[in-house]
């Protein structure tokens, strides 16, 4: 079965570390977790206290303690929901997770049943894992990549702004290929 601490490294490689665009909904960020979306995460106090010394944000990663948030955040918000240890194959775990990290865990879920033909309700339970660890690893990943980059030509045809992150969003689909 797959591996979180593997998934959530490669992941992390993707997520950098923090930002605070404008143009980005989810406002301020810190490697992946967004402020406005996660408000409550007790991560944003050790942030908030950090952004007074002098060498923030690259003070923040030498925080062992906010590290070990990000990680549980990670485990607990993403990869469980997603199922990732019940998933045989590393590579569709970390893909799926990866996804569930960038889009949210119900709809990586959904472009997930939509890639093995299960009916889409944004949850992978016992129908999902078994089409998912039955599936040929190359063939998901390379319908799931085109899954995920039709779902990110909608976004940018909706909102226009999202236009100058869509190459990021496929180069890192094409990474986890």
């Amino acid at each position: 079965m797959a591996d979180f601490a593997s998934a959530f490294a490669a992941t992390m490689e993707t997520e950098g570390g923090y930002v605070n665009d404008p143009q980005d909904p989810g406002g301020e960020t810190y490697k992946g977790v967004a402020r406005k979306l996660n408000s409550k995460w007790d991560g944003w106090i050790i942030i908030d206290m950090m952004k007074k010394e002098k060498n923030f944000p690259a003070n923040l990663d030498s925080n062992a303690q906010l590290q070990e948030k990000i990680r549980t955040f990670y485990e607990i918000n993403y990869w469980d929901k997603v199922r990732g240890d019940e998933i045989a194959n590393q590579h569709i775990a970390e893909s799926i997770f990866d996804f569930a990290v960038n889009a949210g865990p119900i709809t990586s879920a959904k472009l997930a049943q939509i890639t093995v033909g299960v009916e889409p309700d944004g949850v992978i339970g016992p129908v999902t894992l078994q089409k998912i660890n039955a599936d040929d690893p190359r063939a998901f990943l390379a319908l799931f990549a085109l899954n995920k980059i039709a779902r990110y030509v909608n976004i940018c045809d909706k909102r226009q702004d999202s236009k100058k992150f869509f190459f990021g969003w496929v180069k890192r689909t094409l990474e986890a290929v």
